[in-house]
């Protein structure tokens, strides 16, 4: 029996058309809240670090972490073992983005409508008009976000669907629904051979990927019938020796028959380098003096400690309203918000965040307050390097002694380079 997965522009009556489809083929509708539950149970992964791969935009410090991707693979090994489990299915939302292609038995649907239309709609349903626009809005963006990571497409793009159904006086509900089934009931959607194949591929290449990532690597990775083709984006000075890494990595998966590791068209562009999740990766700097933050977090980055500058405290705000850093380095004279607004804010909303007020115009006053604030610590500038890194190492290892590390990684030796 195949599978419909549906995805829909918000307010183009999407909840309807997914629930007249369950019923008239007998069908259970699978949203992302099943998976996410699903793969929260399977893989102890936060909700809500699954729900901000969906739907959120890419954290600064996902070149450190590889959390999207880590995320979206346990996803994509959840929503594989479900696909394989459950007959009659509708899949709903943006999972569906992460089926692959390549399994037939899945009719993939977009129904769309102008923004206009959507509007309208969403007025007519009660949602004041600048509600509705603002949710349109963040939801297009959204799926936007999440198939150009993926696929370097625009979520409307129709190579991403088997089929595309505007809304508009043309097509009624009853002629979408009818559309859809007239296509679902085709010989060319019907269960293969082949299209179960590629739903054991899609779900080996999910262990694969979880597997490398769980190890530092992010590298592509596709499965055909066992065999497991790793390509590398990213160029190494000893290819030999990333070679053999990840191949006795992914040979370890069950299921996997061989593995072949190539490189990448653009395998010169840049410089390959695997990530270590033991050491700290997501330390936010806030300074006004903009070349001396830029410079720092070059010198944190060279050490291994994976940084992100912001250079006055509106910044600073703002970008925790979007991300999670673990650790903080906080200037405290800046224009504006000062630092010890931005300390005292981000204690309030965010106290599991360790903030290490790095200052060169302190007082005995400040320090005082600072750490009745709740300062992590207090260093003056100018800065040694070594005692900051070692600040920073200290507060890790208290957050992670207390639990509250964004994503626990895999273990690996402190040098990520091959050369």
């Amino acid at each position: 029996m195949p599978a419909i997965a549906l995805f829909s522009s918000t307010f183009t009556n999407e909840s309807k058309i997914a629930s007249e489809l369950s019923s008239l083929t007998a069908s259970q509708i699978i949203s992302d809240k099943d998976i996410i539950a699903d793969a929260c149970s399977k893989y102890n992964v936060d909700k809500n670090k699954l729900e901000q791969a969906l739907y959120a935009k890419m954290s600064v410090f996902n070149q450190f972490t590889l959390e999207k991707e880590r995320c979206l693979a346990c996803l994509k090994a959840s929503l594989a073992a479900m696909l394989a489990a459950k007959e009659r299915c509708v899949y709903v939302g943006f999972i569906t983005h992460l089926i692959s292609s390549r399994i037939s038995h899945v009719l993939k649907v977009l129904v769309i409508d102008s923004k206009e239309q959507r509007v309208q709609r969403a007025v007519a349903a009660g949602i004041p008009e600048k509600d509705a626009k603002r949710q349109i809005h963040k939801s297009d963006v959204s799926a936007f976000e999440l198939t150009d990571f993926l696929y370097k497409k625009e979520a409307w793009d129709p190579t991403l669907y088997d089929i595309v159904i505007p809304v508009d006086k043309n097509h009624t509900i009853e002629s979408i629904l009818k559309f859809i089934l007239e296509n679902f009931h085709k010989s060319a959607v019907q269960k293969s051979e082949g299209s179960v194949q590629a739903l054991k591929d899609m779900a080996l290449a999910a262990q694969v990927e979880l597997a490398l990532l769980g190890k530092g690597h992010n590298i592509e990775v596709a499965a055909d019938n066992g065999q497991i083709r790793l390509t590398a984006h990213k160029s190494v000075l000893n290819f030999g020796k990333l070679e053999s890494e990840l191949s006795e990595i992914a040979s370890a998966v069950r299921g996997v028959k061989g593995v072949e590791v190539l490189r990448g068209p653009d395998y010169k562009t840049s410089i390959y380098r695997k990530q270590e999740f033991e050491l700290p990766s997501k330390v936010l700097l806030v300074d006004d003096e903009k070349e001396f933050a830029q410079t720092l977090s070059e010198r944190l980055i060279s050490r291994d400690v994976g940084s992100h500058a912001v250079y006055d405290g509106q910044q600073a705000l703002d970008l925790l309203n979007n991300d999670n850093p673990d650790v903080m380095v906080l200037d405290l004279k800046m224009p504006g918000i000062d630092g010890i607004e931005v300390l005292r804010q981000t204690r309030k909303t965010h106290p599991n965040i360790k903030v290490i007020i790095l200052t060169g115009h302190g007082t005995a006053a400040d320090r005082k307050v600072c750490m009745d604030l709740g300062a992590f610590a207090y260093l003056q500038k100018p800065t040694d390097i070594e005692k900051l890194s070692a600040t920073i190492y200290d507060a890790y290892k208290k957050i992670e002694k207390s639990g509250t590390m964004a994503f626990a990684g895999g273990a690996s030796s402190r040098n990520g380079r091959y050369g």
